[in-house]
């Protein structure tokens, strides 16, 4: 029986045996806390606390600043410190509210809502929406907005994101390992918004204790199946993995729900089933903190806003200096400079490596080998668009269907002659983007 996949992808190194086997663990942070306002797409929280102001654990401080919005809430009790521009992951300078934790860790207390089979789906998504919910999986794209797509009776698969992917992440394995109740639980919560939906767990075929344990606790589950992938990266990504589930393509200038698709991410749909079933908002995630210059290589139970400095001490620190430190995976992430900036609600992982195998690399010409067409899982010449890109030839680029890259990295990885063409074609990507926006 064939596999189920998508055309194209590559096989990199997955580095997760070094996290993979150890079990999440809590971590309680020291110091302030910070929580940026803007950690979702769309338009900023707004801070609904004043500086001197006390708060506890779970308790609202930044409301949603429109539909497509998120609020926030408090990881810690504590005292508002400040609320002022903070340095992200990015770089960038966002304004955030800075907590000064009492180490108490008093709660605002948390009540689960109503029975699910009592509560209507705009109770649910209301649920959703107050929860401060967003796409754990990298993207930040509010999970209420998500779930109510314009036509909610064409919706017939609801495809949780249980790939993972990206080398050397392993939050979502331990999650599903640890607690796959929640997941399960989180997925019919979401089923129960979509009347002719069948839920999906699509697991790369590397996991068979997760495709096992999830095929055991749904097989009473009519509506729930399991579905098993071929491991093969960018398997996660959403329209590869909505070929590989469903056999249905979609482009860039449609959406999941266009061709009757959800997906969510498995923090995402854990969280769904934290609002519901126990009444907490978003408030903690689980992060990877791995790399050969890690000394003891984990996955956190984080509170956000903590300081990533934190959970490198927390596993061990270095054992090497590295030379590369990325805030999530190798081929997606982004590098970091500064160690002392907050977990926030799309942090998925940290690395450190103590080469930096990248900037030792050479560029050179192209020799039109085609390596890169092979891989490309959006079925497009990248070696083209990256010199459409770099000489800022937009109409060629355009025609050339350079919006339909994702992004993943394929391409630069398997080049011969090490050029950039990922960095360059989504360097065109977000100029045309921000003219679109415009």
């Amino acid at each position: 029986m064939a596999k189920l996949t998508f055309a194209g992808g590559i096989h990199p190194y997955d580095g997760k045996d070094l996290s993979k086997d150890k079990p999440v663990q809590d971590v309680l942070p020291k110091g302030d806390l910070v929580y940026p306002l803007s950690q979702h797409i769309g338009a900023p929280a707004k801070a609904i606390v004043q500086k001197g102001d006390r708060v506890l654990a779970g308790q609202k401080i930044a409301e949603s600043g429109g539909f497509v919005s998120a609020p926030v809430y408090s990881s810690v009790s504590g005292t508002v410190k400040a609320i002022e521009p903070r340095r992200v992951v990015t770089g960038d300078s966002i304004m955030s509210i800075v907590i000064e934790n009492d180490g108490l860790y008093e709660d605002a207390g948390f009540y689960p809502s109503a029975p699910l089979d009592k509560m209507s789906k705009e109770e649910i998504i209301d649920a959703v929406r107050e929860a401060g919910i967003v796409g754990m999986g990298g993207a930040g794209f509010p999970t209420h907005v998500k779930l109510s797509p314009k036509a909610p009776e064409k919706i017939e698969y609801v495809i949780a994101n249980c790939a993972e992917c990206e080398p050397y992440l392993t939050s979502d394995y331990r999650r599903m390992l640890e607690e796959p109740e929640k997941l399960i639980g989180g997925l019919k919560i979401i089923l129960k918004l979509f009347d002719s939906a069948q839920g999906i767990l699509a697991v790369e075929d590397n996991k068979p204790e997760c495709i096992s344990l999830l095929k055991q606790l749904t097989k009473s589950e009519p509506k729930i199946s399991v579905k098993a992938l071929k491991t093969k990266y960018p398997q996660g990504a959403e329209r590869q993995l909505i070929y590989a589930t469903t056999g249905r393509k979609i482009n860039s200038s449609m959406l999941p729900a266009d061709v009757g698709c959800i997906v969510n991410n498995v923090d995402t749909i854990v969280s769904v089933y934290r609002a519901i079933g126990e009444g907490k908002p978003l408030m903690e995630r689980i992060i990877t903190v791995t790399g050969d210059a890690i000394a003891g290589p984990r996955n956190f139970r984080v509170p956000i806003g903590t300081s990533y400095a934190q959970l490198v001490e927390e596993a061990g620190g270095f054992k090497t200096q590295p030379e590369k430190i990325i805030c999530g995976g190798p081929m997606m992430g982004f590098a970091m400079f500064d160690l002392q900036v907050p977990v926030t609600k799309t942090s998925t992982a940290l690395l450190a490596f103590s080469q930096d195998d990248v900037s030792a690399m050479e560029p050179g010409p192209c020799i039109n080998c085609g390596r890169c067409v092979e891989v490309c899982p959006g079925r497009i010449i990248p070696s083209r668009l990256a010199d459409y890109a770099e000489h800022f030839n937009e109409e060629a680029f355009l025609a050339n269907d350079g919006m339909e890259c994702c992004e993943c990295g394929c391409c630069s990885f398997v080049c011969p002659a090490k050029r950039q063409l990922t960095q360059e074609i989504k360097s065109m990507r977000k100029i045309q983007l921000a003219k679109k926006k415009k």
